[in-house]
């Protein structure tokens, strides 16, 4: 059973930075990807960020520029730096991963920012 845990989330103001991590754990043998997604309330769940194996990194636009994510492979965990944060970027942030060839979830990490 492959588990998703993450952690960093908070309350900063606009324009602070947060550090959001990740930490696969459980009977793993490959990780091919891994991601963030994030859900506002009343809103629908969209893309952060994503990076494959193959180095592919793809942001939301509305990030881009401000947020970047970065893997430790060997520890099979994800990050997202978030720099020059908005109110809009209010949000449960909710990593996700390829893993064993299926895709999986964490339970997310409540980022609130503040005017």
């Amino acid at each position: 059973q492959v588990q998703l845990v993450e952690s960093g989330g908070g309350l900063v103001q606009a324009g602070g930075s947060l550090r959001l991590s990740c930490v696969a754990s459980g009977s793993i043998f490959s990780i091919n990807a891994m991601g963030w997604d994030r859900q506002a309330p009343g809103k629908k769940r969209e893309l952060v960020a994503a990076n494959s194996n193959g180095g592919d990194t793809n942001y939301a636009a509305s990030v881009r520029g401000r947020f970047t994510i970065s893997r430790d492979n060997a520890k099979g965990t994800v990050y997202l730096q978030m720099n020059s944060l908005k109110p809009e970027d209010t949000a449960v942030y909710y990593c996700n991963g390829l893993i064993n060839g299926m895709a999986h979830w964490g339970k997310g990490t409540l980022v609130t920012v503040s005017s």
